[in-house]
């Protein structure tokens, strides 16, 4: 299926798809965790599994696989799969480069950070580098946005990755793609040294000192 469409998508879809023995046993552990007769509901995290196991996008094969592994209709698992935006309904490159353009990411210069990407790595949103390494990607909230700028990358193959590069730049971002480009995966998280989203410039210390000037209850209020 297409998420614009409604068809399948114009790429090659492969004839068969089945989880390998460890994926397997990972998607019974989920089933298991729901009562009988709401098996359906583990439909989004196989799904997921589907999608790591297949480098990045979810095949047809695969959501009939995962309809006859839950016994629900074909068509109910087309629909969990072309509704929701993380599924990838075609192929993209070993490296998902996400960025958030949502409001508050836009207000810290994500503008620039789509520049820089489309720069470094030749192509427009939407497209993949033809060597198929780094697929390019606008999205909406990824819910970080006290570190905004920030962007999401999926890394697909043995060593799977799923990270948040925070407070970001345009160097910061180009070196980012510089190390995947490598073969080598840089830290996540804030690009400007923040721990975690303490406020910029602070250190522990300041964040949870007290004071006798900041009574800490009511009686020592009064």
């Amino acid at each position: 299926m297409h998420r614009t469409t409604g068809k399948v998508a114009p790429v090659p879809q492969p004839e068969t798809f089945e989880f390998t023995p460890e994926h397997l046993a990972e998607a019974k552990e989920i089933i298991a965790k729901y009562p009988e007769g709401r098996q359906a509901s583990a439909v989004m995290p196989l799904l997921m599994i589907v999608q790591r196991q297949a480098g990045g996008w979810v095949p047809k094969a695969g959501m009939d696989y995962v309809a006859e592994m839950l016994s629900m209709p074909p068509v109910r698992v087309y629909e969990v799969a072309t509704f929701y935006t993380m599924y990838n309904m075609e192929p993209v490159g070993r490296h998902h480069v996400q960025i958030c353009t949502t409001t508050p990411c836009w207000l810290r210069g994500s503008d620039a950070i789509v520049q820089a990407c489309e720069k470094k790595l030749g192509v427009k949103l939407g497209e993949t580098t033809a060597d198929g390494q780094f697929t390019l990607q606008e999205v909406e909230c990824l819910g970080a946005c006290v570190n905004a700028p920030m962007m999401q990358i999926t890394s697909y193959g043995p060593q799977y990755r799923d990270e948040y590069y925070e407070d970001l730049s345009v160097e910061s971002t180009e070196a980012i793609l510089d190390t995947l480009a490598k073969g080598a995966f840089p830290a996540p998280g804030s690009q400007a040294g923040r721990n975690a989203s303490e406020p910029a410039g602070s250190t522990p210390a300041q964040v949870f000192r007290l004071t006798t000037s900041q009574p800490t209850d009511k009686k020592s209020a009064e």
